[in-house]
C-alpha cells in the first residue's frame, strides 16, 4: 500500500514541473525583427505614425464625448507610444546584432581571402625572382649576336690568313717549280 502512494523512487530525483514555453525559430524571429527594424527606419513609417497620432488626437478631441476613449491628456496614447518604443528598441538592437554578426563573418572571410592572396602574391614574387635569376644566367639575343659576330670575324681572319699562306706557299711552289725545271732539263 505504501508503494502505491509513492509516485517515484527515493533514490532518483523527481522531475521538476516546469512551464513549457512555446519554442520558436531564432533565425525566423531574427529575420522578422530585421524586417520590422528596416520598416521603422523608413519615411513611410514616420508618415504612418504621424497619421495615427494625429488621427488619435483628432478623434479624442473632435468626436462626441461618448465616443472618445482617451481624454485630453492622451494618457492611453502616451502608453501606446511607450509600448511601441519599448518593443522597437530591442527589435532594432537585435537587428543590429545580427548585422554585426554578418559583418564579423564577412570580415573574417575577407581576412582569410586577403591572407590567401598575400600568400599567393608572395609565392608569385618568389617565382618571378627565381625566373629573373635563371634568365640572368641564360644567354640573351644580343649576347649571342655579339659572340657569333666575333666568331665570324675570327673565322674570316683565319680564312684570310690561310688564303695568304696558301698564296705564299703557291708562289713559293711555283717559284720552286720554275727553278727545278731548268735543273731537271739540265740533267
Amino acid at each position: 500500500m505504501a508503494d502505491q502512494r509513492r509516485t517515484g523512487r527515493l533514490d532518483q530525483p523527481r522531475e521538476t514541473s516546469r512551464i513549457s514555453l512555446p519554442r520558436y525559430d531564432a533565425e525566423a524571429f531574427g529575420r522578422w525583427a530585421e524586417a520590422i527594424a528596416r520598416f521603422m527606419g523608413t519615411a513611410r513609417f514616420l508618415v504612418y505614425m504621424t497619421v495615427v497620432v494625429l488621427g488619435w488626437i483628432a478623434w479624442n478631441t473632435l468626436a462626441p464625448a461618448h465616443l472618445r476613449f482617451d481624454p485630453y491628456t492622451f494618457t492611453f496614447l502616451t502608453l501606446m507610444l511607450s509600448v511601441q518604443a519599448s518593443y522597437a528598441a530591442p527589435l532594432i538592437l537585435l537587428a543590429q546584432n545580427r548585422q554585426a554578426d554578418r559583418d564579423r563573418v564577412s570580415l573574417d572571410e575577407d581576412r582569410r581571402r586577403a591572407a590567401m592572396q598575400k600568400a599567393d602574391t608572395e609565392y608569385l614574387a618568389r617565382e618571378i625572382a627565381s625566373l629573373r635569376v635563371a634568365v640572368g644566367e641564360v644567354a640573351t639575343r644580343d649576347f649571342l649576336r655579339s659572340e657569333l659576330s666575333r666568331l665570324a670575324e675570327e673565322l674570316d681572319e683565319q680564312a684570310h690568313r690561310r688564303h695568304k699562306l696558301e698564296r705564299r706557299s703557291g708562289k713559293q711552289a711555283k717559284a720552286g717549280d720554275g727553278e727545278r725545271r731548268p735543273s731537271a732539263s739540265a740533267t
